[in-house]
């Protein structure tokens, strides 16, 4: 799968551009804040339909516009090829494939597969939980629709049972009606977090130790509520609690994942290029789990993938890119020379691009 062209239209700093892209390596370079990382949220828009980044669409309309616009033609494994366009403005989003709108933008997570490695990535490392379960739902949600249906569904019914909570007086006739209907979500999303970080450590510490060649064991571990029994057993032991709280504190939406080295938390004892080179590797797991899972592989975004990293690490990085594993790639990095100088050496299938003020400039 590859996207051959994308139409931007004032997202971020980005006025108006039409790019066509090759299907291996694609480089955009240029300074910071002159829309390298843009460009590369808006192909992650049209997968996922929101930001990689900002939390609310109006940070993503240009400075004086109202609203956005963004398609991509994409050639898929099986089929013609397709076209993807999304509208947003203060009234709401428009997602269309080849001008056919969906009824539900949850039915297109899923037919773009796309991973992002980006140095807003640290959040998951320096961050609460809030940022790794981000992490896991990105993932899980793109491989199943029915792990999305269901984290929407205990997110809905969780609204619900804190409102019922912070309301005082509870009817608690009512709160074990909403606890059974979110048991049922609850459990198939931990078996699908379960399953995931088990499928993820084994691979990270395989590509930890092939991008920094160092002797560190890396894991990663799945943490939640769940193991100690059923939501709803957790949901009558913690009741008092919650009342007395006034919002739920036990669930799936207190799950973690735990990233470690040598048994001790990567926060605490990972220097910048080592957990930079954790998270890179993690990236490259969730990349290979979902390209067996597609039976095809993603588009993979590095966004700034030489910050914190010695040239070692770059060049083996690279080299692993470069191989017959990895599908399209948008590369982007502040320094031109260096990126044609190791991109160059790979491949003679690239494209480059030069970003300045939002406009992008095709070099030869």
């Amino acid at each position: 799968m590859d996207i051959k062209k994308i139409v931007v239209q004032n997202f971020r700093n980005i006025g108006l551009q039409e790019l066509e892209f090759c299907p291996n390596i694609n480089c955009i370079s240029g300074g910071n804040g002159e829309g390298k990382t843009n460009l590369l949220d808006a192909i992650w828009y049209l997968s996922m339909a929101k930001s990689a980044f900002a939390s609310s669409d109006r940070f993503n309309f240009r400075h004086g516009c109202d609203s956005f616009a963004l398609s991509g033609l994409y050639g898929l494994p099986s089929g013609p090829d397709t076209r993807i366009s999304i509208q947003v403005d203060s009234s709401g989003k428009k997602l269309r494939r080849d001008d056919k709108p969906y009824s539900r933008l949850s039915d297109h997570i899923g037919l773009l597969p796309v991973v992002m490695v980006s140095p807003a990535d640290v959040s998951m490392v320096s961050e609460s939980g809030d940022e790794r379960r981000k992490f896991s739902n990105a993932v899980l949600s793109q491989m199943s629709a029915e792990y999305l249906d269901a984290v929407q569904n205990y997110s809905r019914l969780l609204l619900q049972r804190n409102k019922l909570l912070k309301d005082g007086v509870v009817d608690f006739a009512l709160l074990e009606v909403i606890d059974s209907r979110m048991a049922a979500f609850a459990t198939p999303i931990y078996e699908a977090r379960k399953s995931l970080a088990e499928g993820l450590s084994p691979l990270v510490q395989q590509f930890y130790a092939r991008i920094s060649g160092g002797a560190e064991s890396v894991a990663v571990e799945y943490r939640s509520d769940l193991s100690k029994g059923s939501l709803e057993a957790l949901f009558l032991s913690h009741r008092d609690r919650d009342a007395m709280m006034r919002f739920t504190t036990a669930g799936v939406q207190r799950d973690d994942f735990v990233f470690s080295m040598d048994g001790y938390p990567i926060r605490k004892c990972g220097s910048q290029g080592q957990q930079k080179s954790f998270l890179v590797a993690l990236k490259f797991a969730q990349y290979s789990l979902m390209k067996e899972r597609y039976g095809y592989a993603p588009i993979l975004l590095l966004d700034d993938l030489f910050d914190k990293l010695d040239m070692t690490r770059v060049q083996n990085l690279l080299t692993m890119v470069a191989g017959s594993d990895f599908g399209q790639i948008f590369l982007s990095d502040s320094n031109k020379v260096r990126l044609s100088g190791i991109v160059d050496a790979i491949t003679a299938e690239r494209t480059y691009y030069e970003a300045k003020g939002g406009a992008f400039t095709r070099n030869e």
